[in-house]
């Protein structure tokens, strides 16, 4: 299989308007504009998103012109392209310190001294409400309400924003603004991509197109999402990263193969072939998740993260070292303490961590998120398990200040 043939076949749903179509624009010999656009609505990038790095990162790699588009202002509207409810309104500041973090993360899978990045509130706040209501003359409200999700929440009588219609008019004035050729997300990106072809096509009679990418599963096989903690963070420490590559379930080794590391594609047939023939499915999932974290992070660091899983899962041993926190306010509740700690993302990550079970000392589950950290320890000490990988070992100390 040739490189061009791969990227167009490699963790690829669908191409618009065609594969065959997009095969020629590229053995043309011209350099395309292409971009991948993110809203900063989180301040992390999961496993999920780094399927379409990945791809836009190849495109780089090939000679064109590749953007990574940071939507700083569409970000104050919010995609609701896969919710059933509207996005909560962020804040110019949280977006801010959303972003922060994003090309940190990507540098994971992007060479940056190949990709540009660009901001669409460079553009998009110039905008005239004369300008906006031209461009929305290009689009019908048919169209939008047509859209599965929203047109259950209409029939559920859930507030549909009217703001929320201009977020495809945005997205697509990206596109026409970037003259791109090629547009890259993931499916659940299709009907706001479209709004980029259409005016790429009215306004400068050119064609242009969609690549859609494969959406990866979490841990649980369900969609990756922060509110379901099934995500696999860019961020997350290797040893984390490679026992949740452990947790997935044995069907999504070759997804996990095929979408998540830059693994040749003969090699992904070998170990479904290794699967086929009766290999148990934890050597290759080993392997897998040693690859992973060798890619995102160094092969040290993956003989390391190998190391403690070994030590720490399947030998059942806590590891060597503990991190030990020392607070002098034992009343204070585990929950109010995971978040002091930044052990926990949030006050509502806390409370669902202890709500599943996530959180123990000794034998015992806290299930009781308002629980004294006073209630926990024996002679001013106290192990908590947090999840199924982590250990914190707590000191009450009295000369240690307030919280």
């Amino acid at each position: 299989m040739d490189k061009i043939e791969e990227l167009l076949t490699r963790g690829v749903a669908n191409i618009i308007p065609g594969k065959e179509e997009l095969k020629k624009a590229l053995a043309s010999g011209k350099k395309l504009n292409i971009y991948l656009g993110i809203d900063p609505t989180s301040t992390k990038i999961h496993l999920g998103h780094a399927v379409s790095l990945r791809k836009l990162q190849e495109f780089a790699k090939l000679g064109h012109n590749v953007t990574f588009l940071i939507g700083d202002f569409t970000a104050l509207i919010g995609d609701t392209s896969d919710k059933d409810t509207e996005r909560p309104v962020l804040t110019p500041e949280e977006i801010e310190k959303n972003f922060q973090t994003y090309k940190k993360q990507a540098e994971k899978i992007i060479d940056f001294s190949k990709v540009k990045v660009r901001n669409n509130s460079e553009w998009l706040k110039k905008l005239t409400f004369k300008d906006i209501v031209k461009l929305t003359q290009h689009f019908s409200v048919g169209d939008f309400v047509g859209r599965e999700l929203v047109r259950k929440r209409l029939q559920e009588n859930k507030r549909v924003g009217l703001h929320e219609f201009l977020y495809p008019v945005m997205q697509g004035f990206d596109s026409y603004i970037m003259d791109t050729d090629i547009q890259i997300g993931g499916t659940d990106q299709t009907f706001n991509m479209q709004a980029g072809r259409t005016l790429q096509k009215d306004f400068r009679q050119k064609e242009s197109f969609v690549l859609t990418n494969v959406i990866l599963e979490g841990t649980d096989g369900r969609k990756m999402s922060k509110s379901w903690g099934n995500a696999i963070w860019l961020d997350d420490n290797p040893e984390d990263i490679y026992a949740k590559i452990m947790a997935i379930n044995d069907d999504l080794i070759v997804t996990y193969y095929t979408l998540a590391t830059n693994v040749p594609l003969q090699e992904v047939e070998e170990a479904k072939a290794v699967l086929k023939n009766g290999e148990h499915p934890m050597t290759v999932k080993k392997e897998l998740a040693f690859e992973i974290v060798k890619e995102l992070c160094s092969l040290k660091l993956a003989e390391k993260a190998k190391l403690a899983f070994e030590s720490r899962v399947q030998k059942k041993e806590m590891p060597a070292e503990i991190p030990t926190i020392k607070t002098p306010n034992s009343s204070i509740t585990i929950t109010d303490f995971l978040l002091y700690n930044k052990l926990a993302e949030s006050k509502s990550d806390a409370k669902r961590l202890i709500a599943q079970g996530g959180a123990t000392v000794g034998d015992v589950v806290i299930t009781d998120p308002n629980t004294s950290i006073d209630s926990l320890l024996t002679n001013n000490e106290a192990l908590i398990k947090l999840g199924k990988r982590r250990f914190i070992k707590i000191i009450i100390d009295q000369k240690d200040g307030n919280i």
